[in-house]
């Protein structure tokens, strides 16, 4: 016989348990958010902590105490994993607020030492400034230019995807691929 639980599932509304079936029948979805699918479904169906575990193959009652506990303060968002640990990421919005600015200005020659920004450089002019990030690496500088849509050109310089500078007669041009987006997802 099992423990007397100290916070029992919460009573299911109607939307909330068509969500957790249809994502526990789910193909596509994270395996993680389907298996605690099934386990929070087992718990409102009545079985206890560690035959839900069991039925959707783990093996501890006590991670389905925390998750049931989970569930009842945050609802279905208890579904997605959160921070796995690692270590934390160090600059946060703002820094790549900060860091998409220094990015969209112009390199000078004589203030930057370079005509066109390479990580190396961007990480020194980011280092050096007074509003700057002491610590920042090239590899957080390669992380938040990916993720805002840009990616190293031949010609040495960071360009949105799908965008290319090319040398023409009449200047540089800007050549955009209109099936930029269609081919990145």
């Amino acid at each position: 016989m099992s423990r007397r639980k100290k916070d029992p599932l919460r009573p299911l509304t109607e939307p909330e348990r068509q969500e957790l079936a249809q994502l526990s029948r789910s193909q596509s979805a994270p395996a993680v958010e389907v298996t605690r699918a099934k386990i929070l479904l087992a718990v409102a169906r009545g079985e206890d902590y560690q035959a839900a575990a069991h039925a959707a193959g783990r093996r501890s009652g006590d991670a389905v105490a925390h998750l049931v506990a989970r569930f009842n303060a945050e609802g279905t968002a208890a579904l997605t994993p959160r921070h796995g640990g690692g270590r934390r990421l160090t600059y946060g919005p703002e820094a790549t607020t900060r860091i998409m600015a220094e990015v969209r200005r112009a390199p000078t020659p004589e203030g930057d030492g370079t005509a066109t920004w390479s990580l190396a450089t961007l990480r020194r002019s980011l280092r050096t400034a007074p509003d700057g990030l002491p610590r920042v690496s090239t590899y957080n500088l390669w992380r938040v230019l990916h993720e805002a849509g840009a990616s190293y050109q031949r010609t040495r310089s960071w360009c949105p995807t799908g965008t290319a500078l090319r040398r023409r007669k009449a200047g540089t041009a800007v050549v955009t691929d209109p099936d930029a987006t269609p081919k990145k997802s």
